[in-house]
């Protein structure tokens, strides 16, 4: 039986931070399971808070409103060579364009046989091969016209699908580049990979636009943000470092949390083999313990939470999914691990609070609060708790 496993961050995380993270999950889970594919589900850019006004409702708050259009870009290539299939489940989470009554194929069918089909022109893979890329873009474009992030987003193109067209130009260079320097190479400046995404887009007739509307919003949400309110030290200081993003991400989970659950679920969805664990740390454990009392997520069987508030969520009566005195219902995953560290004042025990469903797990990250929420990944002690009781 093949199993994969999704990591599912947890709340204030934004790329940066992100990236470091699941390379280090990455990293340790290979020591032990070396065979396992580990996906990461990054919900930040798109679901995290922020300031829609530019901090306007902050008194004292000062400064501009948003971050460089070049932050922007250079962020998202970020989360781009991570995760390829970014934009594309994204725009898979828009709603599906009606086929119609008429004959022959709809846009979106005719978008996915195009793009499923696509072979790079002659001018393409000799820009690619002039930078030792021709066999990575090989497979890179197999990979991504092959992907169910592809085949879901197709559902919601419309006609002529430019937006599509962009995103499958993006992933296709992410991931060629990505294989790249993962094999040793060198990786590209900016200007030659925008190059070689313009060669692309041409070919796919995107005629260089980008994605628009809430996509838009998500995809080019600022990475620096962070930094931009770390700048802004005026009475907002307290705001930029604790009410947003961590605080923030909390809030508007609570008011508006399913477009981050359906991501959850789409990015499991998309998760090859036969069985998937998922480990999800802090708000991640909330919104995913949420998700599988809700619905039925097939082929995930273990759940492994760590340092998540979902078990006080419940008993104050806060866990969107669940009041007390109801229990998860019997598709939630038969197995559920929570982590918690004493110092970790956001970590909560499960086991006291579902008895029937989570078995708790007590670390110790030697790290003060707030260090000890994000010590977690680096304790070697998390990991023999975590490859033991997957078994």
């Amino acid at each position: 039986m093949q199993r994969s496993i999704v990591f599912v961050h947890g709340t204030g995380v934004r790329e940066e931070s992100y990236g470091r993270t699941l390379e280090t999950v990455r990293a340790l889970l290979a020591e032990t399971r070396p065979e396992t594919e580990v996906r990461g589900c990054f919900w930040g850019r798109e679901e995290g808070a922020r300031l829609a006004l530019g901090g306007a409702s902050i008194p004292g708050y000062t400064g501009s409103g948003g971050g460089r259009q070049e932050d922007e870009q250079i962020a998202l290539w970020g989360v781009l060579y991570r995760d390829p299939g970014y934009e594309l489940r994204l725009l898979s989470l828009r709603p599906a364009v009606p086929s119609g009554l008429g004959r022959g194929q709809s846009p979106a069918q005719k978008l996915l046989a195009e793009l499923s089909s696509y072979a790079p022109s002659p001018r393409v893979r000799d820009a690619f091969a002039a930078h030792g890329l021709g066999d990575a873009l090989h497979r890179a474009v197999r990979t991504v016209a092959a992907s169910p992030e592809l085949r879901d987003a197709a559902a919601t193109a419309d006609e002529g699908g430019h937006e599509h067209r962009h995103a499958f130009a993006r992933a296709v260079v992410a991931a060629t580049l990505a294989e790249a320097v993962e094999q040793g190479a060198d990786a590209l400046d900016g200007l030659k990979r925008d190059a070689l995404l313009s060669l692309v887009s041409a070919d796919l007739h995107t005629r260089g636009r980008t994605l628009a509307g809430a996509v838009s919003r998500a995809a080019a949400e600022p990475a620096l943000r962070a930094l931009t309110w770390h700048a802004r030290r005026r009475r907002g200081a307290l705001n930029d470092d604790l009410f947003l993003p961590a605080v923030g991400d909390i809030l508007r989970y609570q008011a508006r949390g399913e477009a981050m659950r359906q991501l959850i679920k789409r990015t499991i969805e998309h998760t090859p083999g036969d069985a998937v664990t998922v480990i999800a740390h802090s708000l991640g454990g909330v919104a995913c313990v949420d998700l599988m009392v809700r619905e039925r997520v097939a082929r995930v069987d273990q759940l492994v939470t760590v340092g998540s508030q979902a078990p006080f969520f419940y008993e104050a009566g806060a866990l969107v999914s669940l009041e007390h005195p109801q229990t998860p219902p019997g598709h939630f995953p038969r197995r559920w691990l929570n982590l918690y560290d004493r110092r970790d004042l956001l970590s909560f025990s499960a086991a006291r609070v579902f008895p029937a469903h989570a078995t708790d797990h007590e670390v110790d990250n030697r790290q003060p609060f707030p260090f000890a929420h994000s010590a977690y990944w680096s304790n070697r002690k998390v990991w023999d708790a975590i490859g033991t009781w997957m078994g």
